[in-house]
């Protein structure tokens, strides 16, 4: 097969590689650049595919990008996704409105919709069927996969945020390390390097400030707020700590208000 070989009344495609568009018949305006790039591809249009085997499998999706090798390589008919990376989005079949950018990053995805991933790893080995995420940074949120299509609402930003969360939802992680021992804890709002960094199962915590609760485990209802405020917290739960320090050594008390600094 050559490029575009098939092309009976397609108007304003592009391609350039063997196999490029091979099959296209009557679709319109997609960009095929790369060996066997867009190479099923029937009557999706307005696809950009750069890379070899980048968007191959395509049939009649639509308004997809894929720069890199492999990229959206198992797509079908899910639309309106892009992934710019070395196998980013790989195995994606028939899910929409996701975004990868990054080497490898929701590799394993393929019918988790309008997730957002940004960063080597990211989401790489876990998500398959989950929607509605936000991980950016290495490692973010790499192994979280549910094991239905539910909305995740998982926001996770910095190196390993949410590392080990499997299908924890509605956390909301902002920091390096932080929350990366997650992984069935929900409704977490963590802020700040290394805060809850050792939260396994502990719901509806907000901590905010470097290494706030960070050794909290499987306690719920804490709230810190402060420089190592509620830092030695394990499972120590409903406790207020606000103030550089405040409640630092607490460990396993439960019901403690602490204002101030080293209160």
């Amino acid at each position: 097969n050559y490029a575009l070989d098939a092309n009976t009344s397609g108007n304003s495609n592009t391609a350039v590689g063997k196999d490029a568009l091979s099959a296209n018949t009557t679709a319109s305006n997609n960009v095929a650049v790369g060996r066997s790039a867009l190479l099923v591809n029937t009557t999706g249009t307005r696809n950009t595919s750069v890379g070899t085997f980048a968007l191959d499998a395509n049939t009649t999706a639509n308004d997809n990008c894929a720069f890199g090798y492999n990229t959206l390589t198992d797509n079908t008919t899910g639309s309106q996704n892009t992934s710019f990376g070395q196998a980013s989005l790989a195995n994606n079949t028939t899910a929409n409105d996701n975004t990868a950018v990054g080497y490898q990053t929701l590799f394993t995805n393929t019918t988790g919709a309008q997730n957002t991933a940004v960063g080597k790893n990211v989401l790489v080995n876990s998500n398959t069927v989950g929607d509605r995420n936000v991980a950016i940074g290495s490692s973010a949120l790499s192994t979280y996969n549910p094991s239905t299509n539910e909305d995740g609402y998982n926001v996770a930003v910095g190196l390993n945020a949410l590392f080990a969360a499997t299908t924890g939802n509605q956390n909301v992680v902002v920091g390096g390390l932080a929350g990366e021992a997650v992984t069935t804890g929900a409704s977490n709002s963590l802020l700040g390097h290394k805060s809850g960094n050792d939260i396994t199962t502990g719901d509806f915590n907000t901590f905010i400030g470097r290494q706030t609760g960070e050794k909290t485990t499987t306690s719920d209802g804490n709230t810190a707020v402060g420089y190592i405020a509620l830092q030695e917290n394990t499972t120590g739960a409903l406790n207020v700590a606000i103030g550089q320090e405040a409640l630092q050594k607490n460990t396993t008390a439960t019901g403690n208000v602490a204002i101030g600094y080293q209160a």
